[in-house]
């Protein structure tokens, strides 16, 4: 009888192979920001939350939320407690000490017009790119009209300091937010897909169709008449 070999017990990874989890910055804390740094510290992501009004920051460090969202106050309190979630007004601190960067500023309406005021994304990007000290990802989520990516990919070439490795990436908010005429956008060197335009029927692959002078000079099939009257 030969032998039977013995199946190896597969090995844990060593210590090196393990990645440390990506430190999050999200900057903007309205409702969409708050939101989404809650979530990401609950899914157990260190987290930053920036944002240029120091009373907010500190309201929302007690834990009180400016608007409705139920669970989210709770949510906040405990992961400020436990240390996976602060704020702070600093974003060249949130920048270097993070490695995944949430843009979640707004984009309201532009007064008088129905085009939206990019000013604040715009300032944000530049922001973030400015002082990355470290390769990062920058991820958009603020709603954007289709081809602000162009523009902010140019800002982050202009901006990023030479020994950063730019990246980027676009995440919808919301499936109410993911449609054609207001997309959602990446923020840095990379633009997010845009959808392809569906085929139309003219294309070449559509399916041929007779035309009428076609239709007039093939024979026609009369019917057949009933021999019984």
């Amino acid at each position: 009888m030969t032998a039977q070999k013995k199946t190896p017990a597969p090995s844990s990874p060593s210590s090196s192979d393990v990645r440390p989890a990506p430190v999050i910055s999200v900057i903007g804390t309205g409702y969409l920001g708050a939101t989404h740094a809650a979530a990401m510290a609950e899914m157990g992501f260190e987290t930053i939350g920036v944002d240029v009004d120091p009373a907010k920051l500190a309201a929302l460090t007690a834990g009180e939320v400016p608007f409705f969202e139920p669970g989210l106050p709770e949510l906040i309190t405990k992961h400020v407690a436990s240390g996976k979630l602060r704020f702070t007004a600093s974003l060249p601190e949130a920048v270097a000490a993070a490695d995944v960067h949430f843009v979640c500023v707004g984009t309201p309406q532009k007064a008088g017009s129905h085009a939206a005021n990019l000013s604040y994304v715009e300032a944000a990007t530049r922001g973030v790119a400015e002082h990355l000290t470290h390769p990062g990802l920058i991820v958009g989520k603020s709603t954007v009209p289709v081809g602000t990516a162009a523009r902010l990919r140019e800002l982050v070439r202009e901006f990023t300091p030479p020994a950063s490795t730019r990246s980027s990436s676009g995440t919808p908010s919301s499936s109410a937010r993911a449609r054609p005429s207001r997309t959602p956008c990446t923020r840095t060197a990379s633009s997010g897909a845009v959808p392809r335009p569906r085929p139309t029927r003219s294309s070449a692959r559509s399916t041929p169709h007779r035309s009428p002078r076609a239709a007039r000079s093939s024979p026609r099939t009369s019917p057949r008449r009933s021999s019984s009257r």
